[in-house]
């Protein structure tokens, strides 16, 4: 059980297994609040009285990966100025690696139980890029369901059907459905499949926050047109944000991703690829790379035409960019190391000088 006061939090995903991680927290005045939307040293915070926009400098980090983010819980201090005082251990993450290419990872939300792959139908399906946004949700911890958008622009429903088993057939372990925001079809369907914490995520255009004014039945996220020249979105989304859903549950909007970098996602790849990954456990070889050992068993699957050689080519460069990341990561870690007991060494050769002179 938890604090009556804390009732008004239910809606946003408050439960007894955190209100017994905050006790320690009320115990020294504090509240609890989810984490709406950051930007700029505050933040927007859901709490037992209601909304309100609080500091997050006491939680700043020069790591991203430990910075406040929407959907966190949060121990808040209330006052003439509130201010986050700390962070609620996380149970889920959604961690990408940082647009500008460093090593470091950049969480996108956090606690979430669904991450909804929006993909449109309106466009060519890209077989990759749901592969690795799946590799990205699987790793978080979440659930993955995959939504196909935009079906009222098919017009003959056995291509919908296709292209419904073509995105089914990359995604083993997930749902796949489709809605039209438009018309209200489908939508039933998709809000049963998601539960708890839902994130949006897709590239822009893919039709995410009309989407998500259909599931919140309301037009409270800004929507845009698709640019007609090359058919993709403008990013009417500008920043994360959380809101409740009407038949429970919380949703979280996006912005459009232009790149999806995965970091330390082996087991996101290994659950996104899991007929690749079965398919491998009979290879002769322990370490099979799948290229030209004798014996291999998911190349005999690609000759046989039992594995699409595209669905193997994906896994490989998927996995190369994951090694990669990591060895950036470590070599990132080894230098701040080194940098770390030069300055010891520094500060102590200083102190030395300084003693030598005062004898």
């Amino acid at each position: 059980m938890f604090s009556a006061s804390s009732q008004a939090l239910s809606a946003y995903g408050w439960d007894g297994d955190l209100e017994q991680a905050f006790a320690p927290y009320r115990e020294t005045g504090l509240v609890p609040a989810r984490i709406a939307a950051v930007d700029r040293g505050r933040c927007d915070v859901i709490t037992e009285a209601g909304p309100m926009r609080a500091d997050t400098a006491p939680v700043a980090s020069p790591d991203p990966l430990e910075s406040p983010c929407t959907g966190d819980w949060a121990a808040l201090r209330t006052g003439d100025h509130p201010a986050v005082a700390a962070l609620l251990p996380r149970r889920t993450a959604i961690v990408r690696a940082a647009a500008s290419g460093e090593s470091r990872g950049q969480v996108l939300a956090a606690n979430v139980d669904t991450v909804a792959v929006t993909v449109s139908l309106a466009e060519p399906i890209d077989l990759g890029r749901i592969e690795r946004l799946l590799a990205l949700a699987w790793e978080s911890g979440a659930r993955p369901v995959v939504v196909l958008t935009k079906a009222d622009r098919l017009a003959d429903p056995a291509a919908e059907h296709a292209r419904l088993e073509e995105v089914a057939a990359v995604a083993p372990g997930a749902d796949v459905v489709s809605c039209s925001a438009a018309d209200g079809t489908g939508i039933d369907v998709v809000t049963a499949v998601l539960t708890g914490t839902v994130v949006l995520l897709g590239v822009s255009g893919a039709g995410k926050s009309t989407l998500g004014n259909a599931l919140l039945g309301a037009d409270v996220l800004a929507t845009g047109a698709v640019r007609v020249q090359d058919g993709k979105g403008r990013h009417t989304t500008v920043r994360r944000e959380l809101l409740p859903l009407p038949g429970g549950g919380v949703l979280i909007d996006t912005p459009g991703l232009r790149g999806v970098g995965l970091i330390d996602a082996a087991d996101g790849l290994q659950q996104t690829f899991a007929d690749v990954e079965d398919l491998a456990s009979d290879c002769r070889f322990n370490d099979c790379a799948h290229d030209s050992e004798p014996g291999c068993a998911v190349l005999a699957a690609v000759e046989a035409g039992e594995l699409p050689s595209r669905r193997l080519d994906s896994y490989r460069k998927l996995l190369r960019e994951n090694d990669w990341i990591a060895s950036r990561g470590d070599a990132r870690l080894r230098a701040e190391r080194e940098g770390r007991y030069k300055e010891i060494s520094r500060s102590l050769r200083q102190r030395y000088k300084i003693e030598g002179k005062k004898r």
